[in-house]
Order: C-alpha cells, then structure tokens, then sequence
C-alpha cells in the first residue's frame, strides 16, 4: 500500500502537477494565449502507415533519417525532455519517421532508447522517401528536409492535425518557432514542454467550457 501511494505521488508530481499549474494561472478560458496555428491540414500520418493518425491525438513528429546513430543525441533528448514528461497524457504520442530499408537501425535506436523508458507512446514510422517528403513539405517549415531524410527539428501537430506553433521567440523576437532543435536542452526544455502544455490546457479549457455550457443549457430546461 505504501509502494503503491508512493508511486501515485510521483505520478502526482511528475505528471499532473505541471498541468494544475496553467489551471492556476489561467483562471478563465480566455486567461491565456493559445499556441497559434502555423499550418493547416498538414498531410496525415495515415498516407504512410494507416494503424496511425494525427487526428485526435497530440503528436510529436521526427525524421529520423538515414543515419540515426549520427544524430541519436537529439533523439535521446527528446526522450528525457519532452516524451517522459507527457507519457502520462492522453492522447499524447511521438511519431518517428524513417527511410524504408532502415528497419535495423531504428530497431536499434529504439532499444537504446528503451533502456531508459517505457515505448508505449513513440512510434517507429518506416516510409519511402517521397512520401516523407510530402510530409515534411505540408508542414511549410522554412527548416529544409535533408537529402536523407533527416532534421534536427522536431514538430508539433494538433488535434486536428494542423501544425502549431509560435509567431516569435520571448528571448528572440525575430525568431519564428516552427519547430523545435532536438539537439538544444533549452529549446525543448523551455520552450517546447511550455507549449505542450498550452495546448493541452487549451483542450482542457475548450472540454471545460463546453461541459458548462451543456449545465447552464440544462438549468434552463434546454
């Protein structure tokens, strides 16, 4: 029993509690600014693997590329900085994109990242070259895809399968925030986990508003 509230707390801590922060500092749905819309109906995981899908889900997308051991320090950040802060979210997941052929490979990074996590939510995507292009494309990042397939940034897509992201940078405002550099502690650590949490709060305020809404409608017999 003991064991058992120790690891709630933890969960408790680890999880929920960076979330209860927004709902603190965001008294009213309209307290806070939502993570613009970067770009919409950006093309959906489904055209390269159909058991997946951005709608619905809060998805973290990368390409991988064809050389993953050269760049698994990015990846390896990802892990420790962003997936294992949210595994506990629903509908949270990562979605790793690779070059058909390169199965080993991500068969191999997937283990090492296993060492350290549980997969559950990361998703090793194989496709061909063209179609992750058409991907990659649809995001209209000014951050080019490599000949490759690979780039240090990582994405986040919506709900409703459109990009989000931010129009300038605090510390940097003639930065615009289309992606997030893997390779940077402090890009995914300050400034990525941050809009996460945006967005879920953003979701959870909508889901609140609309549950009001459905009372409200119900004390005066609608």
């Amino acid at each position: 029993m003991m064991k058992l509230t120790k690891k709630r707390v933890v969960l408790f801590l680890l999880f929920i509690f960076p979330l209860i922060c927004f709902l603190l500092m965001s008294t009213g749905t309209n307290n806070f600014t939502k993570l613009p819309v970067a770009t919409t109906n950006v093309v959906d995981i489904s055209t390269i693997d159909a058991a997946k899908t951005f709608k619905d889900n809060i998805s973290v997308v990368c390409f991988l590329g064809d050389d993953m051991n050269a760049h698994k320090g990015g990846f390896f950040n990802l892990n420790e900085k962003i997936y294992k802060k949210f595994i506990e979210y629903n509908k949270f997941q990562i979605i790793a994109i690779y070059p058909e052929g390169k199965e080993e490979e991500a068969k191999q990074l997937k283990k090492e990242i296993s060492a350290f996590t549980d997969m559950v939510k990361w998703n090793f995507i194989p496709g061909s070259k063209e179609d992750i292009s058409a991907l990659h494309a649809s995001f209209n990042s000014s951050y080019p895809l490599s000949s490759s397939s690979y780039t240090f940034k990582t994405f986040l897509v919506d709900k409703n399968g459109d990009l989000r992201g931010r129009a300038d940078d605090k510390e940097n405002p003639n930065r615009e925030i289309l992606g997030y550099d893997m390779n940077s502690v402090a890009d995914l650590n300050k400034i990525m986990k941050d809009d996460i949490l945006v967005l879920f709060y953003e979701y959870y305020a909508a889901f609140k508003e609309k549950n009001e809404n459905k009372a409200q409608r119900k004390e005066v017999g609608l």
